[in-house]
């Protein structure tokens, strides 16, 4: 499994009310193109970009923007997140 888990943070929760944004933790050895993979499979809405970020505390995570805009709120609210 790619996906760790969402990254809910105050700024995460930002990026998302700003430009419908998610933030997940992925393993440190998943590429881009798997983890658009393993969003698009699981969740059932068409990626438009990621970008990794390696954080200061070893971990990896992903920046996901969707094609539709209101696909991250409800991908937040399906987790039970929102």
């Amino acid at each position: 499994m790619i996906l760790r888990y969402p990254f809910v943070t105050e700024k995460a929760m930002l990026a998302l009310e700003s430009s419908a944004k998610l933030q997940f933790l992925v393993d440190n050895r998943a590429t881009k193109p798997e983890i658009r993979k393993e969003l698009e499979e699981t969740f059932g809405h068409p990626v438009s970009a990621i970008r990794t970020v390696n954080t200061t505390d070893g971990r990896k995570k992903a920046i996901v923007s969707f094609e539709n805009p209101k696909a991250a709120e409800e991908i937040l609210s399906r987790l039970g997140v929102m």
